[in-house]
C-alpha cells in the first residue's frame, strides 16, 4: 500500500491569506502503464493508506475525486496513465480549542453559510503563538455550546473554514457550516470560480492602467516563515493576479486586485515582485519609504500615515459564489475600514496641496 503522494499542509506559522486550495489535502496519483481497468473506488483503497470505500464514494459524489481534470463517479474505471486527484477536508490539527465570546460581523448567514466581515489584528486559526483570541475562537462560541470551557476541536459543531485571509488583512470570508456546503464551497475555490476582488495600496506608480501578474508563489528558500515569487515555473504553485488602478497619489497607488488563483500572501509577494510592495507590509519590504522625497516634512507624514494604519493596506472588498443548497449567485461587499479610509484621505490632502518633489 502506498501513502498519499502529495499532501498540501496547513501552516500554523502562517496565516493563509488569500489562500483555498492549500486547505484541503490533495492526493496525486498516476495510473501505472500496465494497470487494467478497475473502480476508482477499489483502486484509492489500495493506494491511499487509511481510505474506506465508504470514504471514497462519499467523496466521488461531492466531486471530489477527479480523473484527468474531470469529476468522476466511483464506478470509473481507472485506466493506464490516468491522473487521479482526491481532495477532502483537511483534518483538524488535534488540539482543543476554547469558545471565546467575542463581537463577530456577520454580513449574512443561513443554514448553510456564514459571511464574515473581518477586522485586521484578527487572527483566523488557531496556531503558534495564536491559540486564543481568533476566529475560530469565536465561531467555537457562535456555533457551539458556549459553555467557555476547552472543546476538542472535533466535537465542535461543524463548521468550516473554506479559506483564510492573512491576520493584518480585513475584510470578507465565508464560512461553511456544513459538509455539504464545505465540499461545494471547495469545488468552486479550487475551480477558480469564486469572485474575489481586493482594494491594496502600494508604492510606487504604474505606467499602465491595469495588468497582470502570472509567477509561481512558493515558500521563501532561505527564510521559510515567508513566501517569494518564481516567474520561471520551476518552484511554487501557479499564481494569477489581475490588477487594475483606481487612483493615484504619485508616490503609492490604490489599485483593485483579482485574484484567478489563491495562493498563500499572493497578492502581497506578487507586488514586491513587481516593486510595488504593500504599504506598510513589514512582511515584504513595504514598511519603510520607497518612493517619495527626502524631505523631512515627507518623511513624517509616511510614519502619520504607518501609525494610523499600523498593518499592510490590504482589504477582501468583494467575495462571490454560487450558493451551495439554491445554486443561485451570491455577492458581497464589504467598506473599507476606518484606519484605510483615513490613510487613503491623509493622501489625497497631501498630493493636492503641493507640487511633485521629484
Amino acid at each position: 500500500m502506498l501513502m498519499a503522494e502529495e499532501l498540501i499542509e496547513i501552516d500554523d506559522e502562517l496565516e493563509n491569506g488569500e489562500g483555498s486550495e492549500e486547505l484541503y489535502e490533495r492526493v496525486n496519483i498516476i495510473a501505472d502503464k500496465g494497470q487494467e481497468p478497475l473502480r476508482v473506488d477499489k483502486f484509492l483503497m489500495n493506494r491511499v493508506e487509511g481510505a474506506t470505500r465508504n470514504k471514497i464514494q462519499q467523496a466521488c459524489d461531492n466531486g471530489m475525486v477527479t480523473v484527468n481534470d474531470k469529476p468522476v463517479k466511483s464506478n470509473y474505471k481507472v485506466k493506464a496513465h490516468d491522473h487521479i486527484v482526491v481532495f477532502s477536508n483537511k483534518n483538524p490539527e488535534n488540539t482543543a480549542v476554547l469558545p471565546e465570546e467575542m463581537p463577530l460581523d456577520i454580513v449574512f448567514e443561513d443554514d448553510d453559510i456564514m459571511i464574515i466581515n473581518k477586522l485586521p489584528g484578527m487572527v483566523v486559526h488557531p496556531g503558534c503563538g495564536n491559540y486564543t483570541g481568533t476566529l475560530v475562537n469565536g465561531l467555537a462560541w457562535y456555533l457551539g455550546d458556549r459553555n467557555a470551557e476547552p472543546v476538542p476541536i472535533p466535537e465542535i459543531p461543524r463548521f468550516g473554514l473554506v479559506h483564510r485571509i492573512d491576520k493584518n488583512t480585513s475584510g470578507l470570508l465565508v464560512i461553511a457550516k456544513t459538509d455539504k456546503a464545505m465540499n461545494d464551497l471547495a469545488k468552486q475555490f479550487f475551480d477558480h470560480t469564486v469572485q474575489r476582488r481586493y482594494l491594496a495600496l502600494v508604492w510606487g506608480d504604474f505606467e499602465e492602467d491595469e495588468g497582470t501578474i502570472e509567477a509561481h508563489v512558493g515558500r521563501h528558500q532561505r527564510f521559510r516563515k515567508i513566501m517569494d515569487a518564481y516567474p520561471d515555473g520551476e518552484y511554487g504553485k501557479e499564481a494569477i493576479t489581475h490588477y487594475k488602478v483606481l487612483e493615484r497619489f504619485n508616490y503609492v497607488t490604490l489599485i483593485e486586485c483579482r485574484l484567478e488563483t489563491g495562493r498563500t500572501h499572493q497578492i502581497r509577494v506578487h507586488m514586491q515582485h513587481i516593486g510595488h510592495s504593500l504599504f506598510n507590509d513589514d512582511t515584504y519590504g513595504g514598511n519603510r519609504i520607497l518612493k517619495g522625497t527626502v524631505f523631512a516634512k515627507y518623511k513624517q507624514f509616511v510614519e502619520n500615515c504607518f501609525e494610523i494604519m499600523p498593518r499592510h493596506a490590504l482589504h477582501a472588498k468583494t467575495l462571490g459564489f454560487i450558493h451551495p443548497r439554491t445554486r443561485q449567485p451570491i455577492h458581497f461587499e464589504s467598506p473599507l475600514p476606518d484606519d484605510f479610509k483615513a490613510v487613503l484621505e491623509k493622501w489625497k490632502r497631501y498630493v493636492s496641496a503641493r507640487p511633485l518633489e521629484e
